[in-house]
């Protein structure tokens, strides 16, 4: 290679090499947030059924679910303008329905009813606990807590730089398959380098899958003008893309609503053995009544359902939705990709563990920036220490956040009005209030405390659900229930995890104190400099 050749080359990768390194840096705190969150949200019905354990319903068909919910709304709401009906399926317990109310013409729009959760098998109302369950999770992983569409708009910018840190990373690790093979233990920032590197190289493609799609599927939010300049209003889009079933008018004449169980069949018939998620029943006992039921995703890559819409009256069926072209297609396996409803046990465990990879990539990045541009003795710059601080917050003070959510799910009397805002709140109360904590403490201490704090409060839940609930480790071997007990083992691991953090930061040097630092501040600057151009290499 000619030496103007090797000197663009450099050129490059220093250019790549600069925009990995800030743009990672600036998106950083909130892709870690994300990538953990988000990570979490693949158990989303687990983690809202761990915490309702008052539920211990037993599974039932989709047609039987549906025939006592159906039969639910025909004794509580029969004149409503429509039921919406969610099914149960592997992963939810429960049936979920509300009904719209039909307008007054003299009274202001009239809302939704409240959600009502059934028992799959009666049809009865249950009760359970106010929770958001792993919703919160989930939703706090794309919108960040803030008011629509902020929080979403601040996400998509933190996935475009992302996928940029992404891609100028693999082109500036010249020696990418070779760092694959390379973590060295205990050698300071050449530890975080290689820990970086194996996580980036070990699941790049799942990276880069997750960032891409994440960042697809809010694509009609983030660019709403081509859908602008060709609809008059978005719900015309919607309705040519996804074949939505307009709100037709009742007739005025009443009708029995058709049993739903021969729909249900007819349409998992249809669908060759696919099976109902939702049903969607418009004017009941009207002869104008429509029953939409639209397919579960479990069994298929493609996010978007179809949905086959029946008379409500004569069972007939009206319509269904359209072949989806390849555009729509495209979309929704890009969605089902970064969702992995499709997953099986085996999968879902396999997105998880990938999700943890992705989240210490992020984590050992930050960690990076300030290893490499700490000089032992050199009084640290205020943007140093921003980072350094916000790395403490972020890292070791989200894990504490995320057990105080589900602690306070266990120690919030049940019955209290309101309490599922009160788990969100003790969520962010103490990540921000122990990250604001650790500000007063030495930065040595405040990673060994928060690090500390957090484990311990992992290793509490199992102890508080087994003091609050029924559903101990030991009860729940006992009973045969595989959810409970896989909950208290993911507890203690993520505890044994973050206590080793802990413990590895306390076994850290500390720095230099100030009558030492112009001594080992000079020793040192020659042996940080010949570093720098060694991993610059």
């Amino acid at each position: 290679m000619s030496g103007k050749a090797k000197s663009a080359e450099r050129g490059l990768r220093q250019s790549m090499a600069w925009i990995h390194n800030w743009l990672g840096l600036l998106a950083g705190w909130i892709v870690f947030a994300m990538f953990l969150t988000g990570t979490a949200s693949y158990f989303r019905p687990e983690i809202t059924r761990w915490m309702q354990p008052e539920l211990r319903l037993e599974p039932v068909s989709p047609r039987h679910a549906a025939e006592t919910a159906v039969a639910h709304m025909q004794r509580t709401s029969p004149d409503d303008r429509q039921w919406y009906i969610y099914l149960p399926d592997d992963r939810t317990a429960e049936t979920r329905i509300f009904a719209m109310p039909r307008p007054d013409p003299e009274a202001a729009p009239a809302k939704r009813g409240s959600e009502i959760k059934l028992d799959p098998a009666t049809g009865a109302p249950i009760s359970a606990r106010e929770t958001r369950g792993g919703e919160h999770f989930y939703r706090f992983h794309f919108q960040l807590q803030l008011p629509h569409p902020w929080g979403r708009w601040l996400a998509g910018l933190c996935a475009i730089f992302m996928l940029a840190a992404i891609i100028s990373g693999v082109i500036t690790h010249k020696r990418i398959f070779v760092d694959f093979f390379t973590l060295r233990w205990s050698k300071g920032q050449r530890s975080w380098l290689d820990a970086h590197n194996v996580t980036a190289v070990l699941a790049l493609p799942f990276h880069a899958m997750i960032s891409y799609t994440g960042l697809i599927t809010l694509f009609v939010m983030y660019m709403p003008w081509p859908v602008a300049a060709n609809y008059p209003k978005p719900t015309a889009f919607y309705a040519e893309a996804y074949g939505t079933e307009p709100d037709g008018e009742a007739s005025g004449r009443p009708a029995p609503l058709t049993p739903i169980g021969p729909l249900v069949d007819a349409a998992s018939h249809e669908w060759r053995g696919g099976q109902p998620r939702a049903i969607v029943i418009r004017n009941p006992n009207d002869a104008a009544a429509t029953v939409t039921i639209l397919r579960s995703v479990a069994d298929r890559l493609n996010a978007r359902g179809d949905s086959i819409t029946y008379s409500g009256a004569t069972g007939r069926k009206m319509s269904q939705s359209p072949p989806p072209g390849t555009a729509l297609t495209t979309a929704g396996v890009m969605l089902g990709l970064h969702m992995g409803n499709f997953a099986g046990p085996a999968l879902r465990w396999t997105y998880f563990l990938l999700g943890l990879t992705g989240t210490t990539m992020v984590g050992t990045g930050l960690l990076l920036w300030t290893a490499k541009r700490r000089k032992p003795g050199a009084k640290p710059f205020f943007g140093f220490c921003l980072v350094e601080r916000l790395n403490i917050g972020a890292i070791a003070c989200l894990p504490a956040g995320m057990a105080a959510y589900l602690l306070a799910n266990r120690l919030i009397p049940a019955d209290l009005t309101g309490r599922q805002d009160m788990e969100v709140a003790a969520m962010f109360w103490t990540w921000f209030g122990l990250a604001g904590l650790m500000l007063l403490r030495p930065v040595r201490r405040a990673w060994i405390e928060a690090l500390g704090l957090s484990a311990l409060a992992f290793a509490a839940l199992p102890l508080v659900n087994m003091a609050t609930t029924d559903r101990g480790p030991v009860a729940s071997l006992l009973s045969g229930d595989w959810l409970f007990l896989s909950f208290d083992a993911a507890f203690l691991a993520s505890a044994a995890l973050l206590g080793f953090g802990a413990w590895r930061a306390s076994r850290a040097k500390a720095a230099p104190g100030p009558r030492r630092r112009a001594d080992a501040g000079r020793a040192a600057t020659a042996v940080h400099a010949a570093r720098e151009v060694a991993d610059a290499a």
